[in-house]
């Protein structure tokens, strides 16, 4: 039978009898232990704490003196400490699943360490006041699960007892099923003759069609397996950290649309760091250039009245979307380049350019059909890229077109020394 460890982290100077409470509930299914972390901005004295708040001010604190920090000051300190902790425990193999319990500032706190410190797929909930409100600067990237406590996190009564009941039920069974996926992984990488190549392939609305085109003839003619990222901003975010944890073998970016909302103030950005977890990692890496035809905004009243006489497409009533101008399309070209011009190993990447279309939208008649735009970043790319040894492959054909998505697979393969499935 599989046995598992679960780390309860939480203020305990406010929290203690909720986070215990918690914890009873984790323990009452079998095979599971629990260690409970104190991250309170009081040192809390207790039998059940297994690391205090003083024992990480310090071991990875250098014994800062908190007593004249500002709340916010203290969260990142200790964030900061408790991260260290929980690292180390899960480089040791000791732990399997985390959990956490409290308001805003405890879930900040919880948040940071699980986001910094653990990997995707290792199981992290938080019982929080925040959970129905914006949970993006919570989750991130990754997959943090949010329980809403529905009334606060201070004093148990019916309603708190049945939602840390079920917060600890759920997070046992998960660092159960963990710690036996973990084991069965170990046996598996002994026994298995053949490995499966992990291949992330970016995709938007637009650009679906050629996704599920490169996706079904590389998992049906090679042992690959593919990680679908859809290109909204986290899905950028996520791709880079899955490739920076080790994750990832390679990369087919068909879709890289999340660069034209980091410069021109869409809602769908992945940030400045887009395209170079890649780059630095050296994987193979095919880069193309679905839906730079656009900037994603929200309802059509939310689009910035700068932006009013320019071309414009309603997706749905929640998506408006600005076709990319000659001088943006200059700029994203510009972006593409400076990224991966920092390569060291230029010939792990190819940059395809679909010249029929960058999305569905953008094919001769469509309403983004723009000559002069899909000129001025095409040429930003070629100029940008002359002098690097990557290799450019210009297409007459779209994006979405079968036997593109074909060819860019063939290209990735290729880079990856595979051979087709018998």
């Amino acid at each position: 039978m599989a046995t598992a460890s679960v780390v309860i982290i939480g203020t305990c100077d406010t929290k203690l009898r909720e986070l215990i409470f918690l914890r009873d509930r984790i323990e009452e299914t079998a095979g599971v232990k629990t260690l409970l972390i104190d991250v309170g901005l009081n040192p809390s004295i207790h039998d059940d704490i297994a690391i205090s708040q003083a024992e990480l001010l310090s071991k990875y604190g250098d014994g800062a003196d908190i007593s004249g920090m500002t709340r916010g000051e203290f969260v990142t300190l200790m964030s900061g400490c408790a991260s260290q902790a929980v690292a180390g425990l899960y480089r040791e193999g000791l732990i399997h699943g985390i959990v956490s319990a409290g308001g805003s500032n405890g879930t900040s706190l919880s948040a940071a360490v699980m986001r910094h410190v653990l990997p995707v797929g290792f199981p992290k909930l938080i019982v929080s006041t925040m959970a129905s409100g914006d949970t993006r600067p919570v989750v991130g990237e990754t997959d943090i699960t949010l329980m809403h406590s529905v009334v606060d996190v201070a004093g148990l009564n019916p309603i708190l007892r049945d939602i840390l009941s079920n917060a600890g039920a759920s997070i046992a069974n998960a660092a159960l099923s963990y710690a036996a996926r973990r084991g069965g992984k170990a046996k598996d990488t002994l026994s298995e003759s053949v490995k499966k190549r992990r291949v992330a392939v970016t995709m938007f609305g637009v650009t679906t069609p050629g996704v599920d085109a490169v996706r079904s003839y590389l998992e049906s003619n090679y042992p690959i397996e593919t990680y679908v990222f859809h290109a909204v901003g986290t899905g950028g975010r996520a791709m880079e950290r899955l490739i920076r944890e080790g994750q990832l073998d390679a990369v087919l970016d068909l879709t890289t649309t999340e660069i034209c909302d980091h410069l021109f103030g869409g809602v769908l950005s992945a940030g400045e760091g887009r395209l170079d977890a890649a780059v630095e990692a050296s994987l193979p890496t095919i880069i193309s250039l679905g839906a730079l035809d656009m900037v994603n905004f929200g309802p059509r009243n939310s689009l910035p009245e700068r932006h009013e006489g320019r071309v414009i497409y309603e997706h749905n009533p929640t998506v408006t979307l600005l076709r990319t101008s000659p001088d943006e399309c200059r700029e994203i070209g510009g972006f593409i380049a400076r990224k991966l011009g920092k390569t060291k190993t230029p010939d792990m990447i190819e940059v395809w350019i679909p010249k029929g279309g960058v999305s569905m939208i953008a094919v001769p008649g469509g309403p983004f059909e723009d000559e002069q735009a899909d000129r001025a970043l095409f040429e930003a790319i070629r100029t940008g890229l002359s002098e690097t040894g990557i290799k450019i492959v210009e297409d007459s054909r779209h994006v979405n077109d079968r036997g593109f998505a074909e060819d860019i697979a063939e290209a990735l393969v290729a880079k990856l020394g595979l051979h087709k499935s018998q």
